[in-house]
């Protein structure tokens, strides 16, 4: 099993072990050892929560700079949808488009252009007899990783489809390499403008054995910079999108559900939501439907940690722009098929985070032990021992990995006692 390679980093130097990111990881990756958080790599999903809500800027996201375009001639952006959310006043996404242009791309292809040619294959696909439901989206790749590391057992529901920017990534090379029939495929990079850390993650791991298509992943927010420097407004650009409105509502949370025009689906965003959903689901506790849309971002991908406005302000935005654009400028119901190169031939294997053990009988007997000890602390999840639970706390003593005086309630209470004890052989000796 490779190394998996993240893109969620800490700063030590700026980590003052205040517990608010162990708190909210979503996980449990995150322990607070020696004044200082640790990242659980196994456990990461990449998620960006702890940068959210890191008040000292110790967490951060790892992606490529603008200045790695120079490794290649030819150079084509892949702008998520959720990029031209981020700018005011914006009534054509041409602008952005002619933008990417005047900052050194060669030619841009949009990611919205790509969901669209998702949202029809994911129609074929409901359609096919013998698929397990509900079907559960793999456009987010936190919501995949979390599902094969923490909800095995939902493997099988998983939509074995590429998602949008891979499909655009796909499109775009075949593009540039017709057009350019001069150029080495080496030679052409093709580079994703990324809202979230888990995207960038993605690429530079190999998605089972299927290894990613995009070059280079830069951040929206470093983009944006750029952008608002060159974009001019004084005139109506030559350029258009290539994409309807079908594609530019996957910024949004429920904007990939709504394009397969079904009732029986379900929508959720936020990493607290979307685990309550999949534990509903695991239990059977879920009415009847056929496709689950999951974000792990407030809002869906305007609400990624790389993004610069506000989700809320963002989706108003995406509402404005969409308004005149067709319902989908993509031409693919006449086909009525699925690509081969658009499906995912297996998805990657993980350790799920509650084994304990290989051995069964050895999981079952630190299982034991972890109740046993959970039973003796004090119940009420402080974090002061540096785990975000105390049953954590009591895994954590089980694996070797922390000592019960590492809770202060409990350490607290023996000096009392010890104290007391004391106190009084003093007192009687007296």
């Amino acid at each position: 099993m490779s190394t998996y390679i993240h893109s969620v980093l800490l700063d030590p130097t700026k980590c003052t072990g205040c517990t608010t990111c162990m708190k909210r990881c979503p996980t449990e990756a995150i322990r607070v050892r020696n004044g200082c958080a640790e990242i659980d790599a196994k456990r990461c999903i990449d998620c960006g929560e702890c940068i959210r809500n890191c008040t000292n800027h110790a967490k951060k996201s790892s992606f490529d700079s603008l200045d790695a375009l120079s490794r290649f001639k030819f150079n084509v952006a892949l702008p998520a949808p959720s990029l031209c959310a981020q700018f005011d006043n914006l009534d054509e996404i041409g602008y952005v488009i002619q933008g990417l242009l005047d900052i050194g791309f060669d030619d841009v292809f949009e990611v919205s252009k790509g969901a669209e040619f998702v949202s029809a294959y994911t129609r074929f696909y409901l359609q096919a007899e013998g698929i397990k439901k509900p079907v559960i989206s793999t456009a987010c790749p936190v919501i995949t990783r979390l599902i094969l590391l923490r909800f095995p057992f939902l493997k099988d529901n998983l939509l074995p489809l590429l998602p949008p920017m891979e499909v655009a990534a796909i499109m775009a090379r075949a593009k540039a390499e017709k057009e350019h029939p001069e150029l080495k495929p080496e030679e052409i990079g093709i580079t994703f403008i990324s809202p979230c850390p888990a995207k960038v993650s993605y690429i530079r791991n190999t998605f089972g054995s299927y290894k990613s298509e995009i070059d280079l992943a830069v951040s929206m927010s470093e983009v944006y910079l750029k952008l608002i420097s060159v974009m001019k407004r004084d005139k109506a650009p030559t350029l258009s999108t290539k994409a309807g409105r079908i594609g530019l509502s996957w910024a949004i949370c429920g904007g990939e559900a709504s394009a397969l025009l079904n009732d029986r689906i379900i929508a959720a965003d936020g990493i607290t939501n979307v685990i309550s959903v999949l534990e509903q689901i695991e239990n059977g506790n879920v009415p009847p439907i056929d496709f689950v849309e999951l974000n792990a971002c407030p809002g869906g991908c305007i609400g990624g940690v790389l993004a610069i406005e506000n989700p809320y302000v963002a989706k108003n935005r995406l509402h404005t722009l969409r308004r005149y654009l067709p319902v989908s400028q993509a031409d693919v119901e006449k086909d009525g098929f699925i690509p081969d190169d658009c499906f995912v031939s297996e998805f990657p294997s993980y350790q799920p985070l509650n084994r304990l053990s290989d051995n069964l009988s050895e999981s079952i007997r630190l299982m034991a032990k972890i109740q046993a000890i959970r039973k003796e602390l004090p119940g009420i999840d402080c974090g002061s021992c540096g785990a975000p639970n105390c049953r954590a706390f009591a895994e954590d003593i089980v694996m070797e990995h922390a000592d019960r005086n590492d809770c202060i309630i409990a350490y607290k209470d023996f000096i009392k006692e010890y104290i007391g004890n004391y106190g009084g052989d003093k007192h009687e000796g007296q």
